[in-house]
């Protein structure tokens, strides 16, 4: 920082020659952009730390060999198409990061972070109507070693993936129209991260992140006074939450990660922030949102696991179901699409059933839950308890000039909405 003004450069070379012309480009162009600086950058304090800190997990994946892996995704796809399936496609991605920290307020911070995703589609033909459907697996990326396979029926998802595609080649279309929705954890987490997760990343709001899928509608007038949601809305944001794709010891300004409200009784009352960004908006302390995706980048403000508070009422997906006079029940993610200002919205799913009575009745196909943030939110008024968990989330989140992606969790539990507007996805094409 010159004059108040940042200035950034990059080498992936490591010599003193190197150090030193690195440093004197980054020292140039802050300089440079001083010319052009309106408010003077100020960070907020930090304190220094000495520390290593290690994604906590049992079997390292990169100790275990290329042909053990492609085996068992082997034979994962070969009992899809046992089952049924007429073409199986899936991947198995498994993600190292290691990061060393230095800085001049004398920190000196050592992280390896780990991350895995195995996903299975499989794909089924009614070849005499030309039709085909598809459902996929439903575990999540998560921050976990190669246990991650003993933890979760991969084999059961599968099963039930190759039986949802069969139904859906069968299944009606939707008739649109206003409908209450049950939305399911598994397709609820991509809501939150479109409809809160963005919105509230403070440069965002700011006006200073417009190049990469907009700005906010939730600007700093609101901090403190939008009902963003009913009573029944309380989000986390925490990047020291078990298994979260965000979870870290430290941020890229080396500040200790924490855990903070962002919609506490369904009002907004925080932001996410960096040293840089927290004065703006009158805070002491950052909440240690800064994340750089390698070396070559600039840290900038990304977002942390944030996730649904459940309710402490016992109830479950079947209990919230059989309360339920007439709705559709959405299940597992799919395609989606929102506005610049992450204000009116479309997501899918990837299987959707009405519910007569308390009942689960039939598979319909074609839907579509469409609406802006406020309204969806504050149209609320039931939400499962903490049986009903669950984390999912993404691992290339895209965001910046020049564009970084980072990884970030969502946990969600089903929910009920009332009167939410229906599409028929095949009458919009």
């Amino acid at each position: 920082i010159i004059n108040g003004s940042w200035g950034f450069a990059s080498s992936a070379f490591i010599n003193e020659a190197e150090v030193v012309k690195t440093t004197l480009l980054a020292c140039e162009i802050a300089k440079a952009n001083s010319v052009l600086q309106k408010n003077p950058v100020e960070l907020v304090p930090a304190m220094s730390y000495t520390d290593t800190w290690t994604t906590p997990i049992q079997k390292n994946p990169f100790d275990v060999s290329i042909t053990e892996k492609i085996d068992l995704q082997l034979k994962y796809n070969k009992l899809a198409k046992s089952l049924g399936a007429d073409y199986v496609d899936s991947f198995m991605w498994f993600i190292n990061e290691w990061k060393y920290f230095a800085s001049s307020d004398g920190s000196y911070i050592t992280q390896d972070l780990y991350r895995i995703w195995a996903q299975t589609n499989s794909t089924l033909v009614d070849k005499s109507e030309g039709k085909y459907e598809s459902r996929s697996t439903d575990i999540a990326p998560l921050s976990i070693g190669y246990e991650y396979f003993n933890e979760f029926p991969f084999e059961k998802e599968i099963e039930v993936a190759v039986e949802t595609a069969k139904m859906k080649l069968k299944a009606p279309t939707v008739t649109p129209g206003k409908k209450d929705v049950i939305i399911h954890a598994n397709n609820l987490y991509l809501t939150i991260h479109e409809s809160c997760g963005h919105p509230t990343e403070l440069d965002r709001a700011l006006g200073y992140e417009a190049n990469y899928a907009g700005t906010s509608f939730m600007t700093p007038d609101k901090l403190g006074k939008l009902k963003y949601g009913s009573d029944l809305i309380n989000l986390i944001a925490d990047r020291t939450q078990k298994f979260g794709l965000a979870t870290r010891g430290y941020d890229d300004d080396g500040v200790k990660t924490v855990e903070f409200p962002i919609i506490d009784k369904g009002l907004f009352v925080n932001y996410q922030t960096t040293r840089e960004q927290a004065k703006n908006i009158g805070n002491e302390d950052s909440f240690a949102c800064a994340y750089a995706d390698s070396w070559s980048h600039f840290p900038i403000q990304r977002m942390p696991n944030i996730s649904m508070i459940p309710s402490k009422e016992k109830k479950s997906l079947d209990d919230l179901i059989s309360e339920t006079e007439d709705a559709i029940l959405v299940i597992g993610s799919g395609s989606w699409s929102i506005d610049m200002q992450r204000y009116n919205f479309q997501f899918t799913g990837q299987e959707f059933w009405e519910i007569k009575n308390g009942k689960k009745t039939g598979m319909i196909n074609d839907v579509a839950y469409q609406g802006n943030t406020i309204d969806f939110w504050n149209a609320c008024d039931a939400i499962c308890d903490e049986s009903e968990y669950y984390l999912g989330g993404s691992l290339f989140c895209g965001k910046g000039e020049p564009g970084q992606v980072s990884p970030v969790s969502h946990g969600a539990v089903p929910s009920r909405f009332k009167q939410i507007n229906i599409l028929n996805t095949k009458s919009q094409i």
